[in-house]
């Protein structure tokens, strides 16, 4: 890999045959692109990684063959230099989120243009630190709530939340009033825009505010707030 030569090597991975296509065809037409690589699958996309160590790895995320998060850890640690960049159609917070947390230097939707595509990869093989983010306001309205972060006594509420605790048993453990829980999960629901308890503990795992350790799906009932 050379980051510093003039000529970017990418590897498309995208499992629709008529748009990796497409995209080797747009992007080699570009002199200091150079398509080195195609892959249709999680299993290929990694071993072609090792083999060619491209400077821009261009992924889809539905793509068979694997989780999309064990996939980008075994890209790391197949091509440890390569930038990855999400290509989808899913506009979704809570993936963009998890995506960054996994280390992906660019989340794009493939309603973008051809040029903005090329932008973004001469962008991140240029300046690795960036990431490029072509999103709904919305998805980057949800990041930058998520940036925020909750208090420490927020993370305590819903932590408790996460464990199917009501509001009454969560002010009993923390020693506060039943009426403070509901106003710290008001102040919650508003940082991470969340709909419902459920949706809270959902958004503040997958933002990394919570505790992974709650790997079963969680369910209260609906009367709490």
């Amino acid at each position: 890999m050379n980051h510093e030569a003039e000529c970017i090597t990418i590897l498309i991975a995208e499992d629709h045959t008529l748009l990796r296509e497409a995209l080797h065809e747009s992007l080699g037409a570009e002199d200091d692109l150079d398509v080195v690589g195609e892959a249709d699958n999680g299993e290929s996309v990694v071993q072609l990684a090792r083999d060619l160590s491209p400077d821009v790895i261009l992924m889809d995320v539905e793509m068979p063959g694997g989780i999309i998060s064990e996939r980008l850890l075994a890209i790391k640690r197949a091509s440890p230099e390569s930038r990855v960049i999400i290509l989808t159609m899913h506009d979704d917070p809570r993936l963009v989120q998890s995506l960054l947390n996994h280390g992906v230097h660019g989340y794009l939707l493939k309603t973008i243009s051809r040029m903005e595509l090329i932008a973004a990869i001469r962008g991140v093989n240029r300046h690795p630190e960036r990431r490029v983010l072509s999103v709904s306001q919305g998805s980057l309205n949800f990041n930058n709530r998520s940036a925020e972060g909750l208090t420490e006594r927020e993370i305590d509420v819903l932590g408790h939340v996460a464990k199917g605790l009501s509001n009454a048993q969560i002010a009993a453990r923390l020693f506060i009033a039943e009426g403070t829980v509901k106003r710290h999960l008001r102040n919650i629901f508003d940082k991470l825009g969340a709909t419902s308890r459920t949706d809270a503990v959902n958004k503040a795992t997958e933002a990394s505010l919570l505790s992974r350790g709650i790997d079963r799906p969680f369910r209260c009932s609906a009367s709490q707030m």
